[in-house]
Formats: C-alpha cells, sequence, structure tokens
C-alpha cells in the first residue's frame, strides 16, 4: 500500500537488523509513568480504498475557486497556469532534483535558478536576485535582518499599510534583534507620515505596492530620505504580476525588493508551498541571504553555472551566516521560470494590463450600485470597498450564493471597528464579466 509500506517481515528485518526483537524495545529508555496506558482515540485502520474515499468526501466540502466566481486576493491570487508548466515540473529530472550542492552534475538546476534570479531582477528593477525563500512573508522578515547587517542599526519601521500578515511573520522573525514601530492608522497614510519617523537609529522602512489595500504608491521621496540618513528601503510586492504594468520599485530607489511569486506558474493550492523572490543592489550582495546562482565557464572555456554565493549554515560556521533557511522552493521556483518564459516581456505586460482593465470594468459596476462605495483612487487588480453592512455577513451570504466575493478586512483587523464594512476584492484574467454581474447582482440583493 502506498501510504503504509512495511510489511511485518519488513518490520522483523529491520528490528533484527538493529538488534532488538520488538518496537517495544526502542522505547525502553522512557520512563514508565511517560507511556500511554491504552491506544489514543483515533479510528482504526482502513484500507488505502477507504482512506481515498474518506478524504474524497472531505475535499468536497471545499469550495474551490475555480468552480465559482472568485474575487479573493489578499496576497494569494488566481491566474490561469498553462498546462506546459506542470508537465515540465514533473519531469523526472526537476521533480527529483535537490539541491545543487555539486554543480558537476546539477548544471539544469543551476541554470534554471540563475535563469529565475536574471527575471526576478530584471521585473523589480533590481541588480540582483537569490534563489533561497520560502515566500512573501519570510522574505520580508529576511530582509529586515538584511538591512540590519547592512546598516549597522536597529530600528525598522513598518508601514501601517502592509500585509498585516507580513507584519506578524516579520515580527516573529526579528523580534530578539529589532526594534520595529508600526505607523498608524493602517488604512490610509502618507509617505511625509513614514518621513517623519527615520532617525539616526533606524536601518530600514518596509513599505508596500500596491499596498494591502490596493492603492498605488511612489516611494522616491521616501527612498531619498532614508538614503540621506543612510537607511534602506524595503519594498514588498505582494501581487508580482503588478510589476508588468506598475512602476518598478528598483526605479523609485528601492534598496531591496521582496515579493510573493505564486501568482507567476503556481496556483493558489489551499495556501501553499509558494515561492519567494528577493533582490536588491549589487553593493549589498554580500549581506543578502540564501544563495546566488553564477555563469561560469569550465576548464575547456564551456558555458557552466555554480553557487556564487551561499552563505547558509551548511556550507559556514552558523553564527557567520546571514541565513538558516535549510532549503529552498525549488519546484515553486521552476514553475515560475517556466510560466515567465512562456509569457516573456511582451506577454507578461499584456497580461498585467488585462488585470488591471478587469478590475477597472468591476470597479465601474460596483460603484454604479447603490450602497457600494469604491474606497480607492488608484488600483492594479485588487481594491477595497465599503458595504452599509457587517461585511463578514455579506462574504457568508456571497458564499451561501456560491460567489466568493472577497476577504472581509474584519477578518485581519478584528479589533478595528473601521474595517467591519470593507472587502478587499481582487479581479485577475480568470474572471469573467458573468462573474462580475453575478457579485454585483448579489450584492445589490443583499444591501436593498
Amino acid at each position: 500500500m502506498r501510504y503504509l509500506p512495511l510489511s511485518p517481515t519488513d518490520r522483523a528485518e529491520m528490528l533484527e537488523k538493529i538488534g532488538v526483537t520488538e518496537i517495544n524495545d526502542l522505547f525502553k529508555d522512557v520512563p514508565e509513568t511517560a507511556l500511554l496506558k491504552e491506544y489514543v482515540d483515533l479510528p482504526a485502520h482502513m484500507s488505502e480504498m477507504a482512506v481515498d474515499r474518506d478524504f474524497r468526501a472531505m475535499a468536497d466540502k471545499n469550495m474551490p475557486a475555480g468552480s465559482v466566481p472568485f474575487f479573493c486576493g489578499a496576497g494569494a491570487y488566481r491566474h490561469y497556469v498553462p498546462s506546459t508548466v506542470d508537465h515540465l515540473i514533473q519531469r523526472g529530472e526537476f521533480l527529483t532534483a535537490y539541491t545543487p550542492y555539486q554543480p558537476e552534475i546539477s548544471q539544469g538546476t543551476l541554470q534554471a535558478l540563475y535563469e529565475f534570479q536574471t527575471q526576478v531582477a530584471q521585473i523589480t528593477g533590481m541588480e540582483v536576485s537569490n534563489a533561497s525563500m520560502y515566500d512573501g512573508s519570510t522574505a520580508c522578515g529576511e530582509a529586515v535582518l538584511m538591512a540590519r547587517r547592512a546598516s549597522r542599526k536597529k530600528k525598522a519601521i513598518l508601514s501601517g499599510s502592509l500585509h498585516p500578515q507580513y507584519i506578524e511573520v516579520t515580527k516573529c522573525a526579528t523580534k530578539f534583534t529589532e526594534d520595529i514601530p508600526l505607523i498608524n492608522p493602517p488604512s490610509i497614510y502618507l509617505v511625509d507620515d513614514l518621513i517623519n519617523q527615520i532617525d539616526e537609529e533606524t536601518s530600514c522602512v518596509v513599505v508596500q505596492n500596491p499596498d494591502f489595500f490596493g492603492n498605488i504608491q511612489d516611494y522616491t521621496k521616501l527612498a531619498e530620505a532614508l538614503h540621506a540618513q543612510k537607511a534602506l528601503l524595503v519594498v514588498v510586492v505582494t501581487e508580482v504580476v503588478s510589476l508588468g504594468a506598475v512602476r518598478s520599485p528598483g526605479a523609485m530607489g528601492a534598496d531591496i525588493v521582496v515579493a510573493e511569486g505564486q501568482s507567476i506558474g503556481n496556483g493558489l493550492t489551499f495556501g501553499g508551498p509558494y515561492v519567494g523572490l528577493l533582490a536588491t543592489r549589487q553593493k549589498l550582495v554580500r549581506t543578502m541571504p540564501g544563495r546566488v546562482c553564477g555563469e561560469t565557464v569550465d576548464a575547456d572555456g564551456k558555458r557552466g553555472f555554480v553557487l556564487t554565493l551561499s552563505t547558509r549554515e551548511q556550507h559556514i560556521r552558523r553564527e557567520k551566516a546571514t541565513s538558516n533557511i535549510c532549503t529552498n522552493a525549488g519546484l515553486c521556483t521552476l514553475a515560475f521560470t517556466i510560466h515567465m518564459t512562456l509569457l516573456g516581456e511582451k506577454g507578461f505586460r499584456h497580461l498585467a494590463r488585462l488585470n488591471h482593465a478587469k478590475a477597472v470594468q468591476l470597479a465601474d459596476k460596483l460603484s454604479a450600485a447603490h450602497g457600494i462605495k469604491v474606497l480607492n483612487k488608484s488600483f492594479f487588480n485588487e481594491f477595497t470597498i465599503e458595504l452599509p453592512m457587517d461585511a463578514a455577513e455579506a462574504i457568508e451570504c456571497l458564499a451561501d450564493m456560491e460567489i466568493l466575493g472577497g476577504v472581509p478586512l474584519s477578518r485581519l483587523y478584528p479589533n478595528d471597528p473601521d474595517m467591519k464594512n470593507k472587502i478587499l476584492v481582487a479581479v485577475t484574467e480568470t474572471v469573467t464579466e458573468e462573474d462580475m454581474d453575478r457579485l454585483v447582482c448579489a450584492l445589490k440583493e443583499l444591501i436593498k
């Protein structure tokens, strides 16, 4: 059986090999008082067919994103992934590959990572990228630690319009090393508010673009103010498709860019695994966490690839490591690279324009409906609306109508009464006009 591969004979041979006669001998050093006197209250073992049937019954209780009109975003977006991506990443040489410690037998993996780094650097407007991040939120925490190493200062300022889960992950990752003040209120803030918080102890300011509520920002002035204090600007991008249309963080003067790359090549998959991106300026490369793959030539002058930098604890003394990440989301990274290669620059920009156009179309339909207010002055493919009723209740009612209508902001800001009636709505190329009309009609029915 696939999920329980050992037979009684297999177990007996293993016990004999290690010199014991039964399973209980493996636990002889555990105090008697710590051992259970009876079996744990769990169902008895089942056949493979029965397990498959039960799990399918559980799965059927879900409402998958592709089965109904879907408008959820907030850091994870439903985009169309070409079948070519899934076909290629399931090839054995990619599916079973691990960390490329031996470059002479890992040229394919190293080249794929090299191409990935090149793509990330190009879309973020930066000079160098790594290939070692788990996801956007943990990459954000790594960026704050990186800024501290580069600036030798401890104060990190997190914008109130940064994704609240990114804020929590970053605080957790840096709680023993950083002084992190949070700028409030979370809904709207001015760049000047952030500039006024900068002082001689500031290592970095972390902002998001488009911000969590969908607003597009220009951080050029903030970057200049930070550089005057020898501090760094960290820009977070949770919807990487936006980089096909919105001015790049590098063009605004960002020193470190972190992003969630899930939108390219990777499905929602009920929350992961995803792929984090981190790019920076060449002068900061030695403080960057993780690994960097580089291009070189071999003894015969032929093109080849190697791990140029790998500042992880497996390779150097732990206290000297810039990262304790133990592996990378290699298959998700490959999916990103394949999808981006299929798109090319022209296709990537077209995809971004299509997302924005569809979001504008829905925003116009919602604005025309009585009682619904679109709060954004600018946005890419995600915006915030306000209803004359409790947003969480509205979302539940929409789900009963088989419409996943967005993310109620009270879910992420449970203690903020200002968020009670607001919904974050995302629109991608997968949304049809019929989907939009169903959402608008359903909301009209709820608030009439």
